[in-house]
């Protein structure tokens, strides 16, 4: 049976990464009083979440015109990862909702599970989800978080759009001359 974590409402909602860029490992953080829910995640996700909420919130707001609308508003040094950083699972898939009667959104994560069990024609483990519940505000400052962090990694090459290693670039568009 699947395992099932609720923290409803978040004290606290963040993201973060550890390591030097082109290593980075990257969470989700949320803490409800003394529970703390760690996940791990892709960068990838993390910037499509980032993305997914700020579309979600102005949806929102044109649908629900009486919403006060949310404003970015955070202290870098309030949007840390806490300590311990013990991932529950690794994300797989992350979704969002609206309570509209709590005004609260949802972040629903489902665990990455390994299809090479179920190719194999075994019982694939039993997944967890969890959903973290946060006001709009939280949500609102956790992708502008997002972005930023995200923003650190390793420059792009402007011909080939791929990150540039600080060892050297090979770019296939410049059949691998460095200049």
């Amino acid at each position: 049976m699947d395992e099932l974590n609720e923290l409803n409402p978040v004290d606290h909602i963040c993201a973060g990464c550890q390591g030097e860029p082109g290593q980075r490992v990257f969470y989700l953080q949320a803490r409800k009083g003394a529970q703390l829910v760690t996940l791990l995640c892709e960068k990838f996700q993390m910037q499509q979440l980032a993305a997914g909420i700020t579309k979600y919130l102005d949806e929102l707001q044109a649908r629900f015109g009486q919403l006060t609308a949310a404003v970015t508003d955070f202290e870098e040094a309030e949007m840390e990862l806490e300590e311990p950083l013990e991932p529950r699972f690794r994300a797989g898939q992350l979704g969002l909702g609206y309570d509209e009667a709590e005004d609260l959104l949802v972040l629903m994560a489902q665990e990455l599970l390994d299809d090479a069990q179920a190719a194999a024609g075994e019982e694939p483990p039993a997944g967890q989800t969890v959903r973290f519940w946060a006001t709009r505000q939280q949500m609102l400052n956790l992708a502008a978080h997002i972005s930023l962090v995200a923003s650190r990694g390793r420059p792009v090459c402007g011909n080939c759009l791929q990150p540039i290693d600080p060892a050297g670039h090979f770019c296939p568009r410049r059949n691998g001359f460095k200049h």
